[in-house]
């Protein structure tokens, strides 16, 4: 009796396919937000206080959380976005830059967007000191509203890919215009900054997505200039 050897590219099930297809860093990462996700609607209260992370002033401030941040996310939506972004700009980096650049590099443009985000929001909260030590209500709203979300690393990891890839083409949903990626990261950090500066859009940490952009257009950079981008 004959038989057929071949091979299947479709077989096995539908997660067996899709984290099958991402790179090593890039799926952990986002098993991880998931997973902190799903954690956080079973008790909402607890991760929030725990593992989002809060001005360093204040009683709520735990030292691992300017890591476990952002892996944290308020809604479905804000988890959607970020995801979506990092299988489709990120897979891409790591597999540019391999997977030890680009965990290095995730973490220092999530780390970056922090630190940009606590000096302004240290600007903030020391104009809001009544004589210099007397608090007032906004002060204290800043000492405990928590800031989460990897969206700061996720900016970052957008900007070194249109770094490497600066023509590539990237159409949005709504309105549906495509233009290259070099001036799309242009015109969202041109919104941030605008939107940053302003106060529009209240609630979102937009000095941090600048943050993120910038560490991570500066590492890029310095990897491309000494000539260690492409060492793996």
């Amino acid at each position: 009796m004959a038989q057929y050897y071949g091979y299947d590219n479709n077989s096995g099930g539908f997660l067996e396919r899709l984290f099958g297809n991402m790179p090593t860093v890039t799926r952990n990462l986002f098993l991880i937000n998931v997973l902190m996700f799903i954690a956080t609607l079973i008790n909402q209260n607890f991760m929030v206080e725990t593992f989002a992370v809060f001005y360093p002033k204040s009683p709520f401030f735990r030292i691992w959380q300017p890591v476990t941040y952002m892996f944290m996310h308020g809604n479905f939506w804000h988890l959607f976005v970020n995801m979506w972004c990092l299988l489709m700009f990120g897979s891409a980096l790591e597999r540019t830059i391999g997977p030890k650049k680009y965990l290095l590099f995730y973490f220092v443009a999530g780390l970056g967007a922090l630190l940009i985000h606590f000096l302004v929001q240290d600007i903030q909260a020391k104009s809001l000191l009544v004589d210099g030590t007397q608090m007032s209500q906004a002060y204290i709203d800043i000492l405990r509203t928590p800031t989460l979300g990897a969206s700061g690393a996720i900016y970052g990891v957008q900007v070194g890919y249109a770094m490497l890839y600066p023509n590539d083409l990237w159409t949005l949903i709504f309105p549906p215009v495509t233009l290259k990626a070099k001036w799309f990261v242009l015109i969202f950090m041109g919104i941030e900054l605008f939107t940053g500066i302003t106060g529009t859009m209240d609630g979102i940490a937009h000095f941090a997505h600048l943050g993120g952009a910038l560490f991570g257009f500066l590492l890029i950079f310095y990897w491309k200039k000494s000539g260690k981008l492409w060492r793996r």
